[in-house]
């Protein structure tokens, strides 16, 4: 006979499996930056997860499956549909679907996963969350300025405080106008080479900018990437525009002024930069918290006008004391022709999204994040022949409003108070035979006697006193929960 073969317990590339504690960071982190969204305006929008291909912009090619980095599969029908890439183009198809229905302009935001057939590897997942938000339907340059405005407001309420983070902004229209200078058009295949090598200069500096600028670059590895092939003025030109810096958005925005000469794009571009600048001072939101930084390109063929990169700029190191670079944290910009592909007519739109699983690495290692929330009050189980009570006393703290579980195992007292400091249990509850028979239960601080156990080192001491736990009676024992719990006031 033929073994049967089992399943092989294994999870697939780039997935993770997520703890509670994780969890449940993670939607607090959620709900405090929806928090602040909400606080603007913003209305909530949920989508499927799963859209039609050419609704993702990942076009068909003559034959196979789509290309783009996407989880596809045909349906019924033998359309391509697939898992949503990210929650921008949904939002464009939710707009072409309703524009005669929704206000305009439309203010929505949106959290959850999305999912990229891409190569992972160390922090780069296949499944991720976002937290979106945007405005479709005005070309304002105050839409922009609030963008960046609600990015300093969201960090801050995770607990990153000013001076520990900046949001980057610069205009693409700006360096069309530039590059327009530069002899460099619009059709030019030259140019995609010179955004990529601009959008390089965190990474490799300066010299490795000019390098990819003019002839070409050779890694450590000896692998050459060639160059643009840009010589003498139209170099120093994008140097420039690269090295522009000014001790206020103001005189980056007087630099740049120069340096697109009579472009008229780059022109408006400063322009629209000058009054996102004036905005941004009429709401207090100082030059330690949104700087101008032309090296920002962000979506080499996406943005259309002002685009905005979250940092942070904190020292960030990891258990070890190594030093992490968490890298940009959220980023968004002014798309003014998704829609387009849609309806053929442009709607301007700008918006921004957080990527929560990077930021709430980026909260732990900081020490800004809460931590895992206390579990439930665990009910122990002394004697198996009183169940019934134990259950009682489980449903009296939950219809109190407060968390609580009975002990379903078989284990011994001391098993129950390992499964309970598991649990993260703030408070056991505690009933034997003694108990019953006065009539009162044996409480357990667990949270101050953790904190205690640490502190005190006489044995005597701590069996003498037992600060931690306590016996009150029954008819006291929500009371005195409460008290431990904090919530006596509340």
């Amino acid at each position: 006979m033929s073994k049967k073969r089992e399943a092989r317990a294994r999870l697939a590339p780039g997935f993770r499996d997520i703890a509670s504690g994780q969890v449940a960071a993670r939607n607090a982190m959620i709900e405090t930056l929806c928090g602040v969204y909400a606080r603007y305006g913003f209305e909530r929008l949920e989508t499927p997860a799963i859209e039609y291909v050419d609704v993702l912009g990942k076009n068909l090619p003559e034959s196979d499956e789509p290309a783009g980095g996407v989880f596809a599969l045909q349906d019924d029908d033998d359309q391509w549909i697939s898992l949503r890439y990210d929650l921008t183009a949904p939002l464009a198809r939710v707009f072409a679907q309703n524009a005669q229905n929704l206000p305009r302009p439309y203010r929505r935001y949106q959290t959850g996963p999305v999912w990229r057939r891409e190569k992972p590897g160390p922090g780069r997942f296949r499944e991720f969350y976002q937290c979106d938000f945007d405005t479709v339907g005005t070309s304002a340059p105050a839409a922009d300025a609030e963008v960046c405005a609600v990015l300093c407001d969201g960090l801050e309420a995770l607990g990153i405080g000013a001076g520990q983070y900046q949001v980057r902004v610069n205009n693409r229209k700006i360096l069309d106008g530039v590059l327009e200078v530069a002899g460099i058009e619009q059709q030019d295949g030259t140019r995609l080479t010179v955004l990529r090598a601009i959008d390089k200069l965190e990474r490799l500096g300066m010299d490795g900018v000019r390098d990819l600028l003019t002839g070409g670059r050779k890694d450590k590895s000896g692998d050459f990437t060639k160059g643009a092939g840009l010589e003498g003025a139209a170099v120093d030109r994008i140097i420039a525009y690269m090295n522009t810096a000014g001790a206020t958005r103001g005189a980056v925005c007087d630099a740049l002024d120069a340096l697109v000469g009579e472009s008229e794009a780059g022109r408006t571009g400063v322009a629209e930069l000058r009054e996102i600048d004036a905005l941004l001072g009429a709401m207090d939101y100082a030059e330690d918290r949104v700087i101008f930084d032309p090296s920002v390109v962000r979506g080499l063929a996406y943005y259309t006008g002002p685009v905005f990169e979250a940092v942070l700029t904190a020292d960030i190191r990891d258990a070890k004391g190594r030093k992490r670079d968490i890298g940009s944290v959220a980023g968004g910009g002014r798309y003014d022709d998704l829609v387009t592909r849609f309806t053929g007519q442009q709607v301007p739109a700008t918006g921004a999204s957080i990527g929560v699983d990077r930021l709430l690495t980026a909260l732990e290692l900081l020490g800004a994040d809460k931590g895992a929330p206390a579990g439930p009050v665990v009910v122990t189980v002394m004697d198996r022949d009183r169940l019934v009570d134990y259950q009682r006393l489980a449903n009296s703290i939950r219809a109190a409003g407060i968390t609580a579980e009975l002990y379903l195992g078989t284990s011994g007292f001391r098993a129950q108070m390992k499964y309970a400091d598991r649990r993260r249990s703030p408070v056991v509850v505690i009933q034997g035979s003694d108990e019953f028979e006065a009539g009162t239960v044996t409480l357990k601080d667990m949270q101050l006697g953790a904190k205690l156990s640490s502190e005190i080192d006489d044995r005597d001491e701590w069996r003498k006193g037992q600060p931690a736990q306590c016996t009150v009676p029954e008819d006291q024992m929500l009371g005195e929960i409460r008290r431990m719990l904090g919530l006596e006031d509340t």
